[in-house]
């Protein structure tokens, strides 16, 4: 078991309470000022942060090893979250060949409409990837294993020629779980869960996934969760 809450935060449960509320209420107006700025650790509305939510999310992010974590309704919405985030016109991104349908999708028929390139790669070897990289090149998206073909890529290796050309590197995780792998201890920016497969795994939720830095998730957070929405809700939070 990950404990990444004190059980005193909800009276000692083993199983976290759902909070099912929209909204929070406040002694003052100060107090009210103090959480609206800053909305990703503070209660103010749901669509921002819950209880139930962020216990999931803290524990998500101790089992990937990386300092914070955001969810979503799907993990389609966190892949695109983690992407959209990252690029704009005139951007590129070099993905791994054969991806998630969905990933496929959002780099072909989604962000192609806003200016945004991309190239299919075989990842397996690395002279490939950096053969693929552009000057606009900002996102390296892997998938290793890669949930089709069960291609895998060398992730320290992407990391570092990533890093050396100032490109962000993401990685669906979801065929490994962070059972078996954890992409940020090999220095990948983002880790990305489709966690309806193995983090959910009884079949009753629909439920995405972004594990990584402090920093990069106050930006997507602030940015494409708030404004798109794609939130998860506390029901859903306690069956993961």
């Amino acid at each position: 078991m990950v404990s990444a809450l004190s059980g005193e935060q909800y009276f000692q449960a083993i199983a976290p309470p759902v909070v099912q509320t929209s909204n929070f209420a406040f002694p003052n107006l100060t107090a009210f000022r103090e959480a609206f700025s800053d909305e990703l650790h503070s209660h103010v509305y749901s669509r921002g942060n819950n209880p139930t939510v962020e216990i999931l999310r803290r524990k998500l992010a101790a089992l990937e090893g990386t300092e914070d974590a955001l969810v979503f309704s799907s993990g389609a919405g966190a892949i695109a979250a983690a992407v959209i985030g990252n690029v704009k016109a005139g951007d590129h991104v070099v993905c791994q060949q054969n991806p998630y349908s969905w990933t496929s999708a959002l780099l072909r028929k989604f962000l192609s409409r806003f200016g945004v390139e991309h190239t299919f790669v075989d990842g397996s070897s690395i002279a490939n990837i950096e053969a693929a990289l552009r000057p606009n090149t900002r996102v390296l998206f892997l998938e290793s294993p890669n949930t089709m073909t069960y291609d895998c890529q060398d992730l320290a290796a992407c990391a570092v020629l990533a890093k050396s050309r100032g490109v962000v590197t993401m990685i669906d995780n979801s065929y490994c779980s962070p059972i078996y792998q954890n992409p940020a201890a090999f220095g990948i920016d983002i880790v990305l869960h489709s966690g309806t497969k193995y983090l959910n795994g009884h079949s009753d939720v629909v439920v995405g996934v972004l594990c990584g830095s402090s920093e990069m998730v106050k930006k997507i957070f602030e940015s494409e969760l708030m404004t798109l929405g794609g939130i998860l809700g506390p029901h859903d939070a306690a069956l993961v």
